[in-house]
């Protein structure tokens, strides 16, 4: 039987949360994906191979979402057939650093609201984590997640983005759509909210 393998590396810090206390995170995966994993603890490099190619990508996304701020509780999730793991690069939308910083306090929010308020109506997990916003959950709900936060990186006020989610939660739950959700409609920004930031922002970031 053939053998696959795949490389990739994650930030040096969260090598010690992939591993787990004992090596126990770390033999729990390798258990679940039926794959076997080689960690380079000062490179934070990680190998995986197996001789199953669908087990293996299941495993690399897993990895990937622990590298990228969540834990190996949320990151399991990925083996459901129907959840996904979505990366967005704040780089993308930032011109300088400070640009970085003010947007990742939009998505995060005063006192974390913003973040609360699309985990809780798209049902995802949510990390920003260093220079990326990393999403968890089910597929057409990360499509979801992602074109709110997409918008708020943009510059589209809080409250229109919480009003347009309102709005694709009820048509989810109207028509109970199986499989992925086609959204029905872009975040648009009021014609007087162009430019402006929503009282509730802040360039804090956590």
């Amino acid at each position: 039987m053939a053998e696959y393998s795949h490389e990739l590396k994650i930030p040096k810090e969260r090598i010690a949360v992939l591993i787990g206390k004992s090596g126990e995170e770390k033999k729990k995966l390798e258990e679940v994906t039926k794959t076997k994993l080689n960690v380079d603890s000062t490179e934070g490099d990680v190998t995986i191979s197996g001789d199953d190619p669908i087990t293996l990508f299941s495993a690399r996304e897993m990895i990937k979402a622990i590298g990228r701020g969540f834990n190996p509780e949320i990151a399991i999730l990925l083996l459901k057939q129907d959840y996904a793991f979505e990366l967005i690069n704040i780089q993308d939308y930032a011109k300088t650093k400070n640009d970085a910083i003010r947007l990742k306090g939009r998505v995060i929010g005063s006192e974390g609201k913003s973040r609360r308020v699309i985990e809780s109506l798209c049902e995802v997990y949510i990390s920003v984590y260093g220079k990326t916003i990393g999403i968890v959950g089910e597929l057409g709900m990360v499509s979801i997640a992602r074109r709110a936060i997409e918008s708020l990186l943009s510059g589209s006020p809080h409250a229109n983005v919480y009003r347009w989610l309102e709005r694709q939660r009820r048509e989810v739950r109207r028509t109970e759509l199986e499989g992925p959700i086609e959204l029905k409609e872009e975040v648009r920004d009021g014609a007087d909210d162009i430019g402006e930031e929503d009282p509730g922002d802040t360039d804090k970031s956590s």
